[in-house]
Order: C-alpha cells, then sequence, then structure tokens
C-alpha cells in the first residue's frame, strides 16, 4: 500500500506532466514543427510517467487503484491525441 502522501506527490507529478504535454499539443496544433523538440519531449514524459503509474498500480489499494486508473485514461487520452496531431 503507498501512502497517502506519496500518492498524493504522485499524482501532482502526473498532473504537471498532463499539463506540460497539453500546452504542447496546443502550441504543436497552432505551430507545426517549430517546437518539435518540446514535443517529443512531452510525450517522452507522458510515456515515463505512465510507466511508473502502472508501477504504483501494483501497490495501490482499491481507493488509490481507482484515483490512479482515472489518472492513466487522461494521460492515454492526451498521448493518443497527440499520436494523432499531424504535427510534421
Amino acid at each position: 500500500m503507498t501512502t497517502r502522501k506519496s500518492m498524493e506527490d504522485f499524482l501532482y507529478q502526473c498532473q504537471q506532466t498532463v499539463e506540460f504535454a497539453q500546452e504542447q499539443l496546443i502550441d504543436g496544433s497552432k505551430q507545426g514543427y517549430f517546437h518539435d523538440q518540446e514535443y517529443r519531449e512531452a510525450q517522452q514524459r507522458l510515456e515515463d510517467q505512465y510507466n511508473e503509474l502502472m508501477a504504483v498500480y501494483r501497490s495501490a489499494n482499491a481507493v488509490q487503484r481507482d484515483r490512479l486508473h482515472r489518472m492513466r485514461l487522461q494521460i492515454q487520452s492526451l498521448q493518443n491525441e497527440m499520436t494523432l496531431l499531424d504535427h510534421h
């Protein structure tokens, strides 16, 4: 079981990653390839965060798993949007 504080810290970190990626998605849709480096970095950060989330999920209790599941869906949705955007 993950402690409440560490879970809150982890979910905050996930949210920060999601917000960064959302900014890059918006910029990427407006400016195309001009921010390619930042766009790829955002995609990589989402992937890393997803992998870490899955590791945390395995040691979480039922309530924590519910919160992690919702965050996972948010991350995956954003990953899909970023992949589908014709960024090049």
